[in-house]
């Protein structure tokens, strides 16, 4: 069965420029709260890794399609998926509507991270369990 983890946000007056129109390091901002929300559903808290364990999941390569334009007020839908898990990082996939018009996609590579000594690490072995779970294709997603 594929998962997929799908949450909404409304674009506020703040995400856009003066004309209405959504910024798009607005998007960005918005998308590491989905990130932060997919972790949280899953069992790892970003508060509770980031100070209690001390790793976080910096992102090391991200990549963006904007394909329409969004605007104040409008409800965006975020689908992330998890097409990748490897050893220290996972490749996600994140696909952005505004009811049946796609408006934006994205492919981001997040690592395990130690925090004190700023390096790479392996998941924690729960951590790469629970995300193989989540495990599905871009094929699945719809890419």
């Amino acid at each position: 069965m594929t998962k997929i983890f799908k949450t909404d946000r409304e674009l506020r007056f703040g995400d856009c420029d003066i004309s209405g129109t959504a910024y798009f390091p607005s998007y960005l901002d918005i998308l590491n709260g989905v990130n932060e929300e997919f972790w949280t559903f899953i069992g790892y808290p970003w508060h509770k890794i980031i100070w209690k364990e001390r790793w976080g999941t910096p992102t090391v390569h991200l990549s963006c399609d904007f394909s329409k334009p969004s605007y104040f007020g409008e409800t965006l839908s975020f689908e992330l998926g998890v097409v990748k898990v490897g050893r220290s990082s996972m490749t996600i996939r994140h696909r952005i509507s505004c009811g049946e018009e796609i408006r934006w996609s994205s492919k981001q590579v997040l690592a395990a991270s130690d925090l004190d000594k700023h390096t790479s690490i392996q998941w924690p072995d729960a951590v790469r369990e629970t995300l193989l779970e989540w495990l599905t294709t871009e094929e699945e997603l719809g890419f």
